[in-house]
């Protein structure tokens, strides 16, 4: 997705949250500085990994526990949010893609990347903590803004870890993309959080309906 086609989207969502976008921006300033050419991969990888590949993306629901029980994630690609790594690990299934910023449970996060999970490493103005603390311990980087792109780090389109998943799977040509682990109506959340998951609903819902019928 080119930038100036989500620009109008991002500006809605920073002024529903509340958010920075100079804090954004210098949130993906400082990941790109980090990013040492040795532990980063090529957005190619990525069109490997997807392009005409049925994609299996899972969010931290707590259905996902239940969901992964009743298919078979050997016959996808498959791209875990965040937290959700932990829970798809512990299925004994490696994630091929984390979407990730950082904020789910990331001893298991980095356990994965050793295992050859690619990390999708998203930088935002609440994360920069994180970032300076996590990203040097990570390998097979690529990194990702929610505000304008540079050069190492990309806006494929998406705000929440589980919608930028799904940008990402149809950025790169996904045969198909299939949900587990969606709860966008959850009231058992914060308030903030709520905002949230009512963006990805609205994002999925609008820009991909076919994936969501809820």
């Amino acid at each position: 997705m080119e930038f100036k086609e989500w620009e109008p989207v991002y500006s809605r969502i920073l002024e529903d949250m509340g958010f920075s976008r100079e804090e954004d921006e210098r949130a993906a300033l400082i990941l790109s500085r980090m990013l040492d050419p040795s532990r980063t991969a090529p957005v190619s990888v990525l069109h490997e990994l997807i392009c005409g590949k049925d994609v299996l993306v899972c969010g931290n629901a707590p259905g996902l526990k239940n969901e992964l029980g009743s298919i078979d994630a050997g016959n996808y690609v498959v791209i875990a949010a965040d937290g959700a790594a932990a829970i798809v690990l512990g299925f004994g299934v490696v994630p091929d893609i984390i979407v990730t910023d950082l904020d789910g449970d990331v001893e298991k996060e980095i356990t994965a990347n050793s295992m050859g999970s690619l990390m999708v490493v998203h930088a935002h103005g609440d994360n920069i903590d994180k970032l300076e603390r996590f990203v040097p311990l990570l390998d097979r980087i690529i990194g990702t803004t929610q505000s304008v792109p540079l050069d190492n780090v990309y806006d494929f389109g998406g705000f929440s870890d589980g919608d930028r998943c799904v940008f990402l799977a149809r950025e790169f040509g996904a045969a198909s993309i299939t949900l587990i682990g969606f709860d966008l109506d959850d009231k058992n959340v914060t308030h903030v959080k709520k905002k949230k998951l009512r963006w990805a609903k609205k994002l999925i819902k609008e820009l991909f309906p076919e994936l969501w019928a809820g």
